[in-house]
């Protein structure tokens, strides 16, 4: 089970188009930021049920030297979105006009990205380039994924009322077949007008105009003005004092923190030579430990109690370490749910790296799609609270609570690592599977990918917090969780619900290494 191996550059998303149009750009002398705008654009069109131009964007850029810079491209609560708004509601529903309540930020992430690719290389390719394969394959059509037909058919019942849902995603008002051409000429026209008008035409510009027009016209509570205050931020990121290395995520609103905290409590409790069942164990008690940091203080960055980058400091970890019980699993109560993203990565020959994840938060989002745009609106603001003493309760100009995270590291020995995962809770735990397995544990990066993961909590509609593992795990393995007190449930042996994991390393030779993951549609590519 080999990893894809080059010397010039080495893309990994989970949708093998995106991967073309990443490699394509890096072969013309792209750097790995603008690969990864093609392929942000391209997956945007081609995985339309896992992320879009109507959601959020981060990234986490490793220049060759000095510190990483993160883009937050997630946009906040609508001027409309109040808990007056909601009042006759208990929560904040899943699909529909009034889950579509907060802005859209990917776009303006691809948009402050290039603006950090032209700071770093002094260049840039023109953007009519870089969107130009997903121009054609909304615009000519793609191949529906056995991903999309089945998500499609799955969430039929709940998002088929939905505005623009039917006219978008079905044909003859069915799922579309595996294979099928999937044709999308309102959202080919979108993007044509963004490279006419430029990016920044998504929030200040005749395509906002049109946007704010189709937001009114379906009731959501988002306005023109809400989209002229919209910019991303450049942050810092969160960063982890590993034995192995340094180790970077993004900062509020995401769980980043959950990511590194449970690499850094694991990094206590001695992996490198534990086997599968004493692994999973202990990074699955390091994760409940996590995810009650993560409940306890994660929000808006305006709205925090605590410094965050302090939760990671050796003093906590080492308390929080102490915690786990090696002979008993600690009690678990609920987690955020199902989130269904794409993570993508990309390093390029200069050693710019580029870790990123895109959504729009459920299958399809709010399954709203606006009029004459072919723009399906996230459902990110789901995650709002309508208590209004919770700590996510819902505000205008709130950013809401995000489970997207991609993560990166810089070895001791040398080697650059991006990677990253979609799938809610699930992001934290296969990243630090991944992580473990490959940098403490030896194992080869694409093996890293492909052995049996894990779950603790949900995702993809389900709606156990157990700890879900597939089941090519060993039975021996399996058994000894159960007698640790694990309420252990079989997945497929190649189970989505573990999420895409993906990683590219550049090793301290030069040479790049990437790996995708067998239960997507993805590729590693490089050349």
């Amino acid at each position: 089970m080999q990893s894809n191996v080059s010397t010039h550059g080495m893309v990994v998303t989970p949708h093998h188009l995106a991967s073309q149009s990443a490699v394509a750009v890096l072969r013309e002398g792209g750097s790995a930021i603008e690969a990864m705008v093609a392929a942000a654009s391209t997956i945007a069109v081609v995985y339309p049920h896992m992320n879009g131009i109507g959601g959020d964007g981060f990234w986490l850029i490793v220049p060759p030297e000095g510190d990483p810079i993160t883009i937050d491209a997630s946009g906040a609560a609508g001027s409309l979105a109040s808990l007056e708004a909601y009042a006759d509601l208990t929560h904040i529903p899943h699909r529909g006009p009034r889950a579509a309540l907060t802005v859209a930020g990917t776009v303006s992430g691809w948009n402050e990205a290039l603006n950090v690719s032209q700071e770093i290389t002094g260049k840039a390719l023109p953007l009519a380039r870089l969107l130009e394969d997903a121009i054609g394959y909304a615009a000519d059509g793609a191949p529906v994924t056995a991903s999309q037909a089945h998500a499609t058919a799955d969430k039929l019942a709940e998002l088929h009322d939905i505005p623009g849902f039917a006219e978008t995603f079905l044909t003859d008002g069915q799922p579309p077949e595996i294979g099928s051409r999937f044709v999308q000429p309102e959202l080919a026209a979108t993007l044509k007008q963004l490279v006419e008008e430029g990016l920044d035409s998504f929030y200040r510009g005749p395509l906002a105009e049109r946007i704010a027009q189709g937001m009114a016209q379906h009731g959501l509570p988002i306005t023109l003005d809400d989209l002229h205050r919209h910019e991303a931020q450049r942050r810092s990121p969160l960063a982890l004092q590993h034995s192995h290395g340094e180790l970077w995520n993004l900062a509020p609103p995401t769980q980043g923190l959950v990511s590194l905290a449970i690499l850094g409590i694991t990094d206590r409790l001695g992996l490198q030579n534990a086997d599968d069942a004493q692994t999973i164990h202990r990074i699955v008690e390091a994760t409940k430990l996590a995810f009650g940091l993560r409940d306890a203080h994660i929000t808006d960055p305006l709205h925090l109690d605590v410094d965050i980058q302090r939760l990671l400091a050796d003093s906590s970890l080492d308390q929080l370490a102490q915690q786990v019980d090696e002979q008993h699993a600690a009690p678990w109560g609920a987690g955020k749910g199902p989130g269904d993203t794409v993570w993508m990565g990309a390093i390029d020959n200069s050693g710019l790296a580029v870790s990123f994840i895109q959504s729009i938060y459920h299958e399809f989002g709010s399954g709203v799609v606006l009029p004459d745009t072919g723009i399906v609106w996230q459902n990110r603001g789901a995650s709002f609270s309508l208590d209004p003493t919770h700590l996510l309760a819902l505000a205008p100009g709130k950013q809401p609570f995000h489970t997207l995270n991609p993560a990166a590291a810089r070895l001791h020995d040398g080697r650059v690592m991006v990677y990253g995962s979609m799938g809610g809770d699930g992001q934290p735990q296969t990243q630090a599977a991944l992580f473990t397995r490959y940098a403490l544990q030896g194992v080869p990066l694409q093996q890293s990918i492909a052995q049996p993961r894990w779950l603790l909590g949900r995702t993809w509609g389900q709606t156990s917090d157990s700890l879900k593992i597939e089941s090519r795990l060993a039975p021996d393995t399996i058994a000894r969780l159960q007698g640790l007190g694990h309420s252990v449930e079989l997945l497929p042996e190649f189970s989505e619900a573990v999420g895409h994991a993906g990683a590219v390393v550049r090793h301290p030779n030069g040479l790049l290494e990437g790996a995708f993951d067998p239960r997507s549609n993805g590729s590693a590519a490089g050349f």
